[in-house]
């Protein structure tokens, strides 16, 4: 069978508890080109890194290395933060604490990787001015303030080429611990004292490269070395207390390929941690965020006591969990996997919490650490692409998150920095998780590219949706409780061709085949040999029937193809996404196929014209005497227009023959789906790609989150209410 077993998952998130609990919850997102001044070119690449909060949790401060600047944003009202403006920087800022009212900032000023430079920048946050700098004598990565305000602490990185030496440690010249005491508002550069970390490490002793540091209440530094596996602990007067190797992890059932499928079937023993982010835990443990760099990544983090032993090693679950709510990376399998960066440490009502950021999946996880030998996971959070850093406002029930990456103004998601609070109430997110099945191995079901959905006929809130060619050796049919929050898939049947994974597969579409299995649309795309075809697959997902276009229709096809299939008696109908050659602009075929003559035929719906992008057809749904459709322009966040339901009237839906031409169906705007799209107080999503109708008339949509390839993971799976 190709069913996967249902069975218990240790690692299900709990959600949707009969009584209301304290949880995160966001509630804001900034985009950072809204700090550029009025004429600057908001073209320009910016970012949102390392970020910190003013001692009144009224302002955040994080750096952007791409514009050379310090941005500024207040969040006096934190549901509605508003652009401070940046402040110019002569070089590149790498991090920032804050004393009082002032920043404290590592700027990078490299000429070179053998000639690293940088300063540490004193700002007045209120003047928005520099008020003083100190040489450091290298490359600057990491900056932290000691809890009493009396010093800052820097990780002099001098990092190293990749692009040299097959890019490995050793590279002179080395990195090394800087110290500089804080008073009267202002950095005493002559009081720099410099720490060497030299012949500490196995891996390269001859070149440290300190990554992260933090302090704790004791004014004890912990910095990790990143590259060198290696961690120090440092005391106040930069007495070495403390160094022992970061270790190994044996890491068995995880994807260890990029071959489009999540199959957590391998494994990597002795994994190295490399960790890069750390944070004090409480003066006797501290956190470590487990990236990896050169040989290493364990895809997990770590809780150690400053003499080195391990107090809990979290191992594969956190990127099980983040599996489960469909964030893994495929793409990065053969790499470090989800990509532990960043590490937030705080206590909210009484409670230690640890916030652990996944780089590439894009979520924040927050446990309670109470027992710091057994923490607990009590949320997944969504941020924005790229979560590099975090700030925590306990005082104030708030968590910031600092995401880099930005994929420009033409469709691409900028970078962000998100706002989350903690309140009663349940967490709005996932909304869609696989967190109650396992695979025969026990490790999670994964899921993403979610595309076509369909609605059980007799169960509500049943319904079935589909994956796309993004895990292109693994398509896959997903049943999907919808009746509870978050929804939650009930089995994954994976779709096959003579026992064996189907291949050349792009499903963007299924329906009920009335005889208890289904008819799958594959959009196709010709420059990639996948064919543009309807399937027909029984109950156990075994393809028994597949169907190609006639000439007629492939007459000047493109790649985009069907997006959706729907059934109306003995014929399918299916949404092309865009016009074809021949078709009139602005408008798309539904095409008509008769499963008892096999003629086809089609009919034109009018699309709206877009002012920039495209608008397209996502998916097609038969329900009454309507016939609903999506339409969507392929725009994100503020830029978005068109994310709307329609509905044609069925008795409209007369397809004419191929080749000639064909009527124009009339359509009736159902909801726009916009204020939908923005429920989680994040962007509007992309990929409205999913719609289903159940037994009682309950509208479901979901979107596609593309496989986490250049997106944020987040999947939104959410009812609309009921059709008339």
């Amino acid at each position: 069978m190709n069913r996967l077993l249902t069975v218990s998952s240790v690692l299900a998130l709990v959600a949707g508890s009969a009584h209301a609990e304290m949880t995160f919850n966001r509630i804001a997102s900034f985009a950072t080109p809204l700090n550029m001044a009025e004429g600057e070119d908001a073209a320009r690449e910016t970012s949102a890194e390392i970020i910190a909060a003013t001692p009144d949790g009224m302002t955040l401060v994080y750096t952007d290395s791409p514009l050379g600047v310090i941005g500024l944003i207040d969040i006096t009202d934190a549901a509605a933060p508003k652009p401070l403006g940046n402040i110019a920087l002569d070089g590149e800022p790498t991090s920032v604490a804050i004393i009082g009212d002032r920043a404290y900032v590592g700027v990078n000023t490299s000429e070179s990787y053998t000639d690293p430079s940088g300063h540490l920048a004193v700002i007045d946050i209120a003047g928005k001015e520099i008020v003083g700098t100190c040489d450091l004598g290298g490359q600057p990565d990491s900056v932290a303030a000691a809890k009493d305000g009396s010093y800052v602490v820097v990780a002099i990185e001098n990092e190293r080429d990749e692009e040299a030496g097959d890019g490995r440690v050793g590279q002179m010249p080395a990195g090394f611990l800087a110290m500089i005491d804080a008073a009267d508002n202002t950095a005493v550069c002559d009081t720099l004292k410099t720490v060497e970390l030299t012949g500490l490490a196995e891996v390269a002793p001859e070149d440290p490269e300190p990554e992260f540091v933090d302090v704790n209440g004791l004014g004890e530094t912990v910095v990790t070395l990143q590259e060198n596996n290696h961690i120090a602990v440092v005391a106040r007067d930069g007495t070495l207390l403390a160094n022992f190797s970061a270790g190994g992890v044996d890491l068995e059932n995880i994807d260890v390929d990029e071959e489009g499928a999540l199959t957590f079937d391998g494994e990597q023993m002795g994994r190295l941690r490399e960790p890069d982010a750390v944070k004090w835990l409480d003066d006797d443990y501290f956190v470590t965020a487990n990236e990896g760099d050169m040989d290493g990544g364990s895809r997990g983090w770590t809780i150690f006591s400053k003499d080195g032993s391990v107090v809990y090693e979290d191992g594969a679950s956190f990127e099980y969990a983040v599996a489960e709510i469909g964030h893994y990376p495929e793409g990065r399998s053969g790499n470090k996997g989800v990509e532990p960066e960043s590490v937030e440490v705080a206590t909210f009502g009484g409670t230690p919490y640890i916030f652990i950021g996944a780089e590439r999946a894009s979520v924040v996880g927050v446990y309670d650490a109470t027992d710091p030998s057994a923490p607990v996971l009590k949320q997944l959070l969504p941020s924005g692409i790229g979560p590099e850093g975090y700030v925590a406002i306990p005082e104030r029930n708030l968590l910031v998150s600092a995401n880099e990456t930005d994929l420009g103004p033409d469709g691409g998601v900028r970078a962000h920095v998100m706002i989350f609070e903690m309140a009663e109430g349940d967490a709005a997110y996932p909304m869609l998780t696989s967190g109650g099945i396992t695979m025969e191995n026990g490790a999670p079901v994964g899921w993403g590219a979610i595309s076509g959905m369909v609605a059980d006929a007799e169960v509500p809130g049943m319904i079935y949706a589909v994956n796309d060619s993004f895990y292109g050796m693994q398509p896959t049919i997903f049943k999907i409780d919808a009746t509870g929050h978050p929804a939650k898939i009930v089995e994954a049947i994976r779709v096959t061709r003579e026992g064996q994974p189907a291949q050349k597969l792009d499903l963007e579409g299924i329906a009920l085949d009335g005889d208890g299995g289904f008819w799958l649309a594959s959009e196709g795309r010709t420059d990639h040999v996948i064919p543009h075809a309807l399937y027909r697959v029984d109950a156990e997902g075994a393809i028994e029937e597949e169907i190609g276009l006639p000439a007629e229709l492939l007459v000047g096809e493109t790649r985009f193809g069907f997006e959706g299939v729907t059934k109306i008696g003995d014929t399918l109908w299916m949404a092309v996404q865009r016009e074809w050659g021949g078709d009139p602009m602005h408008h798309a075929k539904l095409v008509a196929y008769n499963l008892e003559t096999g003629e086809w035929g089609a009919v034109h719906y009018p699309k709206a014209a877009p002012d920039s992008g495209w608008v397209g057809l996502s998916e097609i749904v038969a329900h009454g005497d309507w016939v609903y459709v999506v339409e969507r322009d392929n725009l994100i966040g503020d830029a978005a227009v068109t994310k709307k339901v329609y509905r044609v009237p069925a008795a409209e839906m007369v397809p004419a023959a191929l080749g000639g031409e064909l009527p124009v169906v009339s359509k009736e705007e159902v909801r726009d789906l916009i204020p939908d799209l923005l429920q989680l107080n994040g962007y509007v999503q992309d990929k409205v790609e999913g719609l289903a109708i159940d037994a009682t008339g309950e509208i479901f949509v979901s979107t596609d989150n593309d496989g986490i390839d250049d997106h944020s993971g987040e999947t939104l799976f959410f009812s609309i209410g009921m059709a008339e």
